[in-house]
């Protein structure tokens, strides 16, 4: 399978990692922003075509897939452009930035009958499958998620510590996660979600702290607290609070309550969540079947992200009372 992947910076070598793992997978041609800096990257991972522009890599013959890891206001544009060019494609999460391009993606998906798969890597984390195994055999009930994501980000970079060309987002991007994992453990429509924001960045024109609460139409909540602001242990933290107990989950590794490891190391063929990802998307082309985390399993996580925005255009709008 020959596969195309558009964006070399820290998430797009991470794909590459993975992808050297794959049997039967080739990436023939790597797209970037920058002539140099791509090429770079192309001699690391041994791949031979370099492109600055999507649309001439999309000339390539045979070509099968294209994984999209170029910035999120690219995503939509993006996986559509390559759909009508009869390609297959995983467009990293988010699929887009507003209700409306996540719509217009799912619809030519649906024309085109292509593979169209979005990165929402939490529900190939090996942790996360191990927990979503035992909800779905009825070993447990989801009670609360409660959610921390955490990031020290108040300049423009990106995951590696270099300057970024475009600015994250943490309700579009950061909040995704989330709000699908806990649709996806659950297994139930949200019914309640709450937000609020704290001080605009001066500079990046975005909130840097938000909260949002989420309630699922038979009576499980989740609360998750981002923040591009915090200055000490970085990442998501993950605690599900159980009618059988209570769980964290943390990158990787996974423990109980009271901090007793569990071993998920056989959960999956591997413990990269990238990789396991990956494996899915080639797997489900060669099946000819929808991937785990296609854009229509992650819609209801898009009108939900929807929801949430609009509901703080309305409170910019509205007059701020004190409590009393």
């Amino acid at each position: 399978m020959k596969i195309i992947l558009a964006g070399a910076g820290a998430f797009g070598e991470k794909h590459l990692a993975g992808l050297k793992n794959i049997t039967g997978v080739e990436v023939i041609a790597l797209v970037g922003r920058t002539q140099e800096t791509t090429e770079k990257v192309a001699v690391k991972y041994g791949i031979e075509h370099v492109f600055t522009d999507l649309s001439d890599a999309l000339k390539l013959p045979s070509i099968d897939a294209i994984i999209l890891c170029t910035p999120t206001q690219l995503h939509a544009k993006q996986a559509i452009q390559c759909m009508k060019a009869g390609k297959h494609v995983q467009v990293e999460i988010p699929l887009a930035d507003n209700g409306d391009d996540a719509r217009q993606v799912l619809s030519v998906a649906e024309e085109t009958g292509l593979v169209c798969m979005v990165g929402h890597t939490r529900r190939f984390n090996p942790p996360h499958q191990w927990l979503h195994t035992k909800i779905k055999a009825g070993e447990l009930n989801i009670q609360q998620m409660d959610v921390q994501t955490y990031f020290f980000r108040r300049a423009n970079i990106n995951a590696k510590g270099e300057p970024r060309s475009w600015t994250d987002h943490l309700l579009w991007h950061h909040s995704a996660h989330t709000v699908d994992l806990f649709q996806y453990q659950t297994g139930e429509e949200i019914t309640t979600a709450n937000i609020v924001e704290g001080p605009i960045h001066p500079d990046l024109g975005i909130a840097m702290d938000l909260s949002i609460q989420l309630k699922t139409v038979h009576g499980k909540i989740c609360t998750l607290s981002l923040s591009f602001n915090n200055d000490g242990p970085l990442g998501t933290f993950f605690r599900y609070i159980c009618d059988k107990g209570t769980y964290l989950a943390r990158y990787d590794d996974l423990v109980d309550g009271h901090e007793n490891p569990i071993d998920v190391s056989t959960v999956e063929v591997s413990m990269n969540g990238i990789e396991l990802q990956d494996r899915e998307f080639i797997t489900a082309i060669r099946e000819g079947r929808q991937p785990k985390a296609s854009v229509y399993d992650v819609m209801p996580c898009y009108q939900i992200l929807e929801h949430l925005e609009k509901q703080l255009k309305n409170t910019q709008h509205q007059t701020q009372y004190p409590i009393q």
